[in-house]
């Protein structure tokens, strides 16, 4: 085990947006002028000055040349800085590409470390873009030796044993770790055994905000030699923390717990996804349903209630108890709220299609509804919040133009049984940041009476889907555990079941493929983990 290591630290977990390079500069810049005075060494997230993932913007050579005059433009600051800063930004050496990370300071590039562990898998398509680089040597800044490593170089011992051996005197790794539950406990798992083989400290900074339909979850942190907690940044916001290894702990915020995480989560996708397209105003088809009701409470809790507008659209087969149970959450939530009745409209349609009957009749209520509420959108300049959950969303029970039509989904990643979970907790608790109401918002018939789509008489999910519990249960298998229909069947459910719902999943790929983009919130999400052909005959 080596010397403690003095140098003054700061951990910027910044919220940059991917693609705005200009504006990601001027906020590492307002971060380094703030803290230049009281540290050493800032230390950015990856691909900070672009924002993580970038994607095919990557493949654009303006765009590259763009991060070229930016890092010039950080190199000429950094000599009137106290400072130095560490910032991830994709580097360019003639026809390769790499994942770097730019140590600066006294008006010079001291380094570029080129990432080796390149992912692809899950969400990451790495080597789609980039070359692995070859394993960095330790990097020597004011007396000290950094092992500079990034994201994925700290999941593996590949590049943490290479910098222990040429004596480096702790690590610094830089991330775009995406969230999902338990996600935090595996960082701090993985960065504890870098430490444990090393004897030496490690610092672990990550971004935070959310990304189409990724959310970053923050929670930058340090171990020290033994591989004790030494620092963490708080959850799903923008921190930033100076410490020093040799002086006291530093501050220790606590993990979120897995449901309030999924709530944070949520809340801080559509939030980013709001202001960072530059939309202010949020839509809902409100049915008195509990994934409506949610969804348009997480809306108030992201944008505030001013800012969302609930549309209650009844029918001939709507109940009153769910008009009074609309209007009733819509009030808690202190949302506007607008009535449009449909029966009027579906009788112009039926006297030019008379012959309109079953699914038919009931797909024209709900593309009537899409209709009505994309009019709204395009009046008011508002979007529309989609609101199918992923139970539906996976089993197909769902209207292409209808139920379907919308800018962004909130609930698109969280099966039925976890959107009655959130339902209960925001009820309990206000989750902090949320700019909504206190207090029970969702009403108790809402969270118990039988779901339906209320478009026939006497309608029931569970005429056409198993109960939830047992779906969700079937789902998770077939779809974050990729098992097969015949593995599920050994774990004790029924074989025609699963058997209806395995079939189910595969016959609405063509749905999936034209829905709203929504949070990822679990293991295996629809986006961009889980990619099945729509043609398939397996």
């Amino acid at each position: 085990m080596g010397r403690t290591p003095s140098l003054r630290l700061t951990a910027a977990q910044i919220n940059p947006t991917v693609g705005d390079i200009d504006g990601n500069i001027q906020q590492i810049l307002s971060v380094w002028s703030k803290f230049d005075a009281d540290t050493d060494l800032i230390v950015f997230p990856e691909l900070a000055v672009t924002g993580y993932m970038p994607e095919d913007l990557l493949l654009n050579d303006g765009f590259i040349a763009h991060v070229e005059e930016v890092i010039s433009l950080l190199v000429e600051k950094s000599a009137t800085m106290k400072s130095g800063i560490l910032v991830g930004a994709p580097e360019r050496d003639k026809r390769d590409l790499f994942n770097a990370a730019y140590l600066i300071e006294g008006g010079k590039i001291v380094s570029i470390t080129h990432k080796v562990e390149l992912p692809n898998y899950g969400v990451f398509d790495e080597k789609r873009y980039f070359t692995s680089g070859t394993r960095p040597e330790p990097v020597d800044f004011r007396d000290h030796k950094l092992g500079i490593m990034i994201c994925e170089d700290m999941w593996f011992p590949n590049v943490s044993d290479y910098l222990s051996a040429k004596s480096a005197d702790f690590f610094i790794a830089i991330n775009g770790s995406p969230y999902e539950p338990h996600k935090q406990s595996l960082r701090i798992q993985h960065a504890r055994s870098r430490v444990e083989q090393a004897g030496i400290p490690l610092l672990s900074v990550n971004q935070v905000g959310g990304q189409d339909d990724l959310i970053y979850d923050g929670g930058s942190f340090a171990l020290n030699a033994e591989g004790e907690l030494f620092l963490q940044c708080e959850e799903f916001i923008e921190e930033f923390q100076t410490f020093s290894f040799a002086n006291e702990r530093a501050v220790i915020h606590p993990q979120h717990a897995e449901t309030d995480g999924l709530y944070q989560a949520a809340m801080l996708g559509l939030r980013d996804y709001m202001r960072k397209t530059k939309q202010s105003k949020i839509i809902i088809g409100m049915s008195g349903g509990i994934d409506s009701a949610l969804s348009a409470v997480i809306a108030a809790d992201a944008i505030g209630a001013d800012n969302v507008t609930c549309v209650m659209m009844p029918s001939e087969f709507t109940s009153s108890e769910s008009i009074e149970d609309a209007i009733d959450c819509a009030s808690k939530i202190g949302a506007n709220f607008e009535t449009v009745p449909i029966t009027g409209m579906v009788q112009q349609f039926m006297a030019t299609l008379p012959n309109t009957s079953g699914l038919a009749h009931e797909n024209l209520q709900a593309r009537l509804r899409g209709v009505i509420l994309m009019t709204l959108s395009n009046q008011h300049g508002a979007m529309v919040l989609t609101t199918g959950n992923k139970s539906e969303m996976a089993c197909g029970y769902a209207t292409l133009y209808g139920d379907m039509c919308g800018g962004y989904n909130v609930l698109k990643d969280l099966y039925k049984t976890q959107v009655y979970n959130l339902a209960h907790l925001r009820n309990d608790t206000k989750p902090v940041n949320a700019l909504g109401n206190d207090g029970e918002l969702i009403n108790e018939r809402i969270l118990t009476k039988a779901p339906t789509a209320e478009l026939r008489p006497n309608q029931k999910d569970q005429d056409s889907l198993p109960p939830y519990d047992e779906l969700d249960s079937i789902l998770m298998g077939l779809i974050e555990e990729d098992l097969s229909p015949e593995q599920m069947t050994a774990r004790g459910h029924n074989p025609e079941v699963v058997a209806k719902v395995s079939r189910l999943v595969k016959l609405s790929e063509y749905k999936r493929r034209q829905s709203a983009p929504g949070a990822k919130l679990s293991s295996r999400a629809f986006t961009r983990e889980r990619r099945y052909p729509i043609v398939n005959g397996y």
